[in-house]
């Protein structure tokens, strides 16, 4: 055997040593860029890239809604992965929202539904707020507030009224 078939295929290949003309991407642009190419990304979850400005308002995360006590008015927010309708639920519109940490579940009574419809449509990235329902380890916000939140990209459309 020559020593060339020994040599990794691209030992001799002369590198390109040019810099790129584009900026390096931060990693909020990585994680939006790994969406628009598969749907998913394997780096940091969104919501952690927004996280110290959700904190700083008092926003929680899905895993610290565990330890608050049923009745209290809190806020969370989250990629909005799930929203159902289901037509047996009497108007009722139920969100799963999903951040870094987990899922939070929210209920939005037909009266929050109407008031909140073209937000809830048009945003994958929400913050919601209301009274914490925690019984038995069973968690859900009731919404009365509903704002959308803006990432600067495309994101995975989430998996609506099945």
């Amino acid at each position: 055997m020559s020593a060339l078939a020994r040599e990794p295929l691209l030992a001799r290949a002369d590198p390109a040593r040019e810099e790129s003309p584009l900026p390096e991407m931060n990693a909020l642009e990585e994680t939006l860029a790994d969406y628009r190419r598969s749907g998913v990304t394997t780096g940091a979850h969104l919501m952690q890239h927004l996280r110290p400005e959700l904190a700083a308002r008092g926003v929680l995360s899905a895993a610290a809604l565990r330890d608050v006590p049923d009745g209290r008015f809190v806020r969370t927010a989250g990629h909005a992965i799930v929203r159902q309708r289901p037509g047996t639920a009497k108007g009722f519109c139920f969100l799963t929202l999903e951040d870094e940490t987990g899922t939070a579940n929210a209920v939005l009574t037909p009266r929050y539904f109407a008031r909140f419809r073209a937000a809830l449509h048009g945003a994958d990235l929400l913050e919601i707020a209301g009274p914490i329902q925690n019984v038995d380890g069973v968690i859900h916000v009731r919404v009365r507030e509903l704002t959308p939140l803006r990432a600067h990209g495309e994101l995975p459309r989430s998996h609506d009224y099945r």
